[in-house]
């Protein structure tokens, strides 16, 4: 795993939370060994792995001590042991389904036991037959589920998936750079990610939900109820913006190493993986809105491993764990308790809106709307010829 440069305080732009690195020496797991666990960041990409548990899922997704070891996975295989390899495969959806398809499609094991696919996305895995059942009986923890998660209409009661986190998909920015391009270290709006002067610095992401919905938001359209010519407008202005050199590319979580290094100024990007970054850069949700989006566990069918699948759900359902997870990663946790485990280590952390978030932050979100069959297809296809696909 890459790892991320680690909090020391809190950006400005957010509400005051523990470090990482206090939040771990509060917790007192700073240190913990990995050598029993047998993790590993290489694909899968076979059936024939020797853990126990195969869990494919996004970079920056889980919490990493000073020499790079997964904390909570490593509690997790010490209490059980069970071994977990960790490829973090996932950096934009299409890509790991395009990755996958041919595999189930010919009856084959993807090599995985866990996926981590976001909602609509998790839709298809569903709809197309591909999701296994889960057996809640192994997932006791599963009554922790925030009551608002608990019966989406891609998976009603929670049959084929549980939530892994949620997050917004919003402004990211280098403060200095910004500064130096603009005269402000701060974004808030659309307008200024579309500033002609950071022309050729700026990537937006690869998810046609994130991406196409802030720009349908900032253009005054509703991103959950929205026309085609409204949709296909946004297009337009996101062509001029490539043709004419200001979006420099559409990215998943590869944004995070060029906006680390400089060769960006700012991005559309995740919320968590902003704020992992450092104090050095910036999150915001767009004045106009941005998106409110959950990933989810779901066992594929051909798993190798499912019951100790679901017996790693049901490990990171505990408020206990929950809570130092998401302390890390800065994402909205989906377990009721976790807020007042959080409180156990320390007040502030319990206070970060990006765990916890607020009326007034939720209220700045949309969830993109849901699309017909025959819209996905129409979408995606103008989408992927914006990408250059």
């Amino acid at each position: 795993m890459a790892k991320r440069k680690r909090l020391e305080q809190a950006p400005k732009e957010l509400l005051p939370f523990l470090s990482r690195r206090g939040f771990l020496k509060a917790a007192g797991v700073t240190g913990v060994a990995a050598t029993t666990v047998g993790f590993s960041s290489a694909l899968a990409g076979c059936s024939t792995s020797s853990a126990d548990v195969v869990w494919s899922n996004w970079t920056a997704y889980m919490d990493v001590d000073d020499d790079g070891n997964f904390v909570t996975l490593n509690k997790f295989s010490e209490a059980t042991g069970l071994t977990v390899e960790y490829p973090e495969d996932y950096s934009d959806n299409d890509e790991f389904w395009a990755e996958v398809l041919p595999l189930l499609e010919s009856g084959e094991s993807t090599g995985r036991d866990i996926v981590s696919p976001t909602d609509w996305m998790a839709a298809r895995w569903i709809k197309l037959g591909y999701a296994q059942e889960l057996n809640k009986a192994n997932i006791p923890n599963a009554q922790n589920l925030i009551p608002e998660l608990s019966n989406p209409a891609f998976d009603p009661g929670r049959v084929y998936t549980m939530p892994w986190q949620s997050g917004y998909g919003g402004l990211g920015w280098n403060k200095a750079l910004l500064q130096e391009a603009i005269g402000t270290s701060d974004m808030t709006t659309v307008d200024q990610l579309f500033d002609s002067r950071l022309a050729g610095r700026v990537v937006l992401l690869s998810e046609m939900r994130d991406t196409m919905g802030v720009v349908l938001a900032w253009q005054g359209a509703d991103p959950t109820n929205f026309t085609s010519d409204e949709f296909y407008a946004a297009i337009d202005f996101l062509q001029s913006k490539v043709d004419d050199g200001h979006i420099q590319n559409f990215m998943g979580n590869e944004y995070l190493q060029p906006l680390e290094q400089g060769d960006l100024v700012a991005v559309l990007g995740w919320s968590g993986d902003l704020v992992q970054l450092g104090e050095d850069f910036g999150f915001n949700l767009p004045e106009t809105r941005g998106n409110l989006w959950t990933d989810n566990l779901l066992i594929p069918v051909g798993a190798a491993n499912k019951e100790n699948a679901e017996k790693l759900i049901d490990w990171y359902y505990q408020p206990e764990i929950a809570a130092e997870l998401a302390a890390w990663v800065n994402y909205i946790t989906p377990v009721v308790g976790a807020k007042e485990a959080a409180i156990e280590i320390d007040p502030e952390l319990a206070e970060n809106p990006l765990i916890f978030p607020t009326e007034a932050d939720l209220a700045k979100t949309f969830i993109f709307k849901e699309l017909t069959d025959a819209e996905e297809q129409e979408y995606s296809s103008a989408w992927q010829k914006l990408l250059g696909n």
